[in-house]
């Protein structure tokens, strides 16, 4: 897969040489480029902002600087072999970005990011490019950040992670909290290793058992404490075949019970509790 950034801030995109991603592109399983947006600026301030039309506060990046490096990329990428781009633009007006929409990003070969700062890019430069690729608009979060690099970072770890061969176990990512595919999405539940205490606090004894139904039934009973405490929502879109005697009896003990459609609904004394 081949990745472009597009940034004032290159530095900012130095956590992509460690880790996972650090590693995938040294085995050539990422091929990443990150640019400078104000390379493709022709006046001596190296300007890549100015006023909104219609007044209101802040800047909004302009169209010349973004269009000009959007196609010295894409031409760049297309003369070295690479094809089917997709736009990404992270904004908090964007769609939710999800584990699906991760592995989506994941099937593609090549994503060209387009980080903003300021108010935004002047929409005309995403209206170009739609109408050459597939464009993205994504938000990691129902809150506003002071650009989007630190959203390149996010969605890069969630999809390089799903590319076959970056992970050590293969079967990894299927067990994770919001896989594409389970019945229920449930949160994963604690996780313990070695010393079996410390501090005086030990291993749950089921852990320890060896009875492997057991271990599963409680790692189980866990995701579903864990989701009614965290995650609500999750629960109530799930339909009711996805779960079991077993989970129905835990979220009964946890205050659900089950709605003429089928879903689950938190009775309201128990979120009282």
């Amino acid at each position: 897969m081949r990745l472009d950034v597009v940034t004032i801030f290159p530095e900012y995109l130095e956590p992509l040489n460690v880790s996972l991603v650090g590693k995938a592109r040294a085995r050539g399983q990422l091929n990443v480029h990150v640019h400078d947006l104000r390379e493709w600026t022709y006046d001596r301030h190296n300007t890549v902002d100015d006023t909104p039309y219609g007044g209101g506060p802040g800047m909004v990046m302009k169209t010349d600087p973004w269009g000009d490096a959007l196609d010295s990329v894409l031409a760049d990428g297309y003369d070295t072999g690479s094809h089917g781009p997709a736009l990404v633009v992270p904004t908090p007006s964007g769609r939710p970005f999800t584990q699906e929409l991760a592995v989506e990003l994941s099937e593609r070969p090549w994503l060209v990011f387009a980080p903003a700062r300021y108010e935004g890019i002047d929409r005309r430069v995403v209206d170009e490019y739609a109408t050459r690729m597939p464009v993205y608009e994504v938000s990691i979060g129902d809150y506003v950040l002071a650009g989007g690099e630190a959203a390149v970072l996010v969605v890069t770890e969630a999809v390089a992670r799903l590319l076959p061969g970056v992970l050590g176990n293969a079967e990894s990512h299927r067990d994770d909290s919001f896989a594409p595919g389970a019945m229920a999405n449930l949160l994963e539940g604690p996780v313990y290793t070695k010393p079996p205490e410390w501090r005086g606090r030990d291993i749950p004894d089921v852990l320890l058992s060896g009875h492997h139904g057991r271990i599963a039934r409680w790692r189980r009973d866990e995701a579903l404490k864990r989701t009614a405490a965290n995650r609500p929502d999750l629960i109530e879109r799930c339909d009711s075949a996805a779960f079991d005697k077993k989970d129905r009896e835990m979220l009964s003990i946890l205050g659900w019970q089950p709605a003429p459609d089928g879903r689950f609904w938190r009775r309201p004394e128990a979120v009282e509790e």
